[in-house]
């Protein structure tokens, strides 16, 4: 299979705490990592994906390439490491929100470099879909974001960048001018608001838009939380109102939406049509613990937005 869509990034292994009086203390395994959530989103939809990666040649790693192979996830671009880990992390719950714990420091997907990139497969799919995260676990790291760039914009293939900011694992700095030159070489921006706010210094969502749009992104898709997401080009914008559903768990809404967008964008979706849906499979993506479980399938989005008489 030849994917449509191509993500790149690091798989960690999940803990979920969950969250109840009976349960307390207790973690659900899943699994995380925001790139690979995306590609099991938008296989999950019905898209041709494809994973760029390093895992660990131990269990974890074992995990992964059954998970992704039982979600239609092609993974002739993974390469399986005999000196380095799979990562794993650790979602906490409070009344604040949700917290990080990261187990990743020398994980085999933090010690990829440009040599190790697919370039023919980058070259044949039709989006590529990279993140801050995927910048942020290790220079090497970030110079093969950017060198996977530079093949998908040598080929034509569409570049997609969801910001994801992590300050644990970098500077705020450093993450500014190492996420907007990635914006800047990008075709599609996905930030989200809370990340958009730090990265920019702005907090009207209008305001950020166009800051990105500023910088040459033609297409930005700001992620407003439960308000929903702004779509902005320079020939207008459009607010995609959002769901409300029994939330319990937000990890993974964000790369839900991600993938969702991106599968109805190959799906031949205009970028509005494209937000609504996967403003609907976002919220779904919410009703469950863990970054992946909670996925919806595109039946259940269909039924959704049907609900909805969307």
């Amino acid at each position: 299979m030849q994917p449509d869509i191509l993500c790149l990034g690091e798989p960690l292994l999940e803990f979920n705490q969950v969250k109840s009086a009976a349960s307390q203390g207790q973690y659900l395994q899943g699994f995380g990592g925001d790139t690979s959530n995306a590609a099991i989103a938008a296989a999950r939809q019905g898209a041709k994906v494809g994973y760029i990666t390093a895992i660990g040649y131990d269990t974890f790693g074992d995990d992964f390439i059954n998970l992704w192979k039982r979600e239609g996830v092609d993974t002739s671009s993974v390469i399986r490491s005999t000196s380095a880990h799979t990562g794993i992390y650790f979602v906490s719950h409070s009344d604040k929100g949700h917290a990080f714990t990261y187990f990743r420091a020398g994980s085999a997907a933090s010690l990829m470099t440009p040599a190790d990139l697919p370039g023919n497969a980058i070259s044949h799919a039709k989006i590529l879909h990279v993140s801050g995260i995927s910048q942020a676990i290790s220079n090497s790291a970030c110079d093969a974001v950017f060198a996977a760039m530079d093949i998908a914009r040598a080929a034509g293939v569409q570049i997609s960048y969801d910001t994801n900011l992590r300050l644990k694992l970098w500077s705020l700095d450093r993450a500014r001018a190492v996420i907007h030159d990635a914006i800047a070489r990008a075709d599609i921006a996905l930030p989200s608001y809370e990340d958009a706010e730090q990265l920019t210094g702005l907090k009207a969502p209008d305001a950020i838009a166009d800051f990105y749009l500023r910088l040459g992104v033609p297409l930005v898709v700001l992620k407003l939380g439960s308000q929903g997401v702004l779509v902005a080009t320079e020939n207008g914008r459009t607010l995609v109102k959002g769901h409300v559903v029994n939330s319990v768990d937000a990890t993974g809404a964000g790369d839900t939406f991600g993938g969702s967008f991106l599968a109805r964008l190959v799906a031949g979706d205009a970028p509005v049509t494209a937000a609504t849906y996967a403003n609907a499979a976002a919220a779904l993506s919410t009703q469950g613990y863990g970054a992946v479980d909670p996925i919806p399938t595109a039946a259940m989005v269909e039924d959704l937005l049907s609900s909805l008489n969307i």
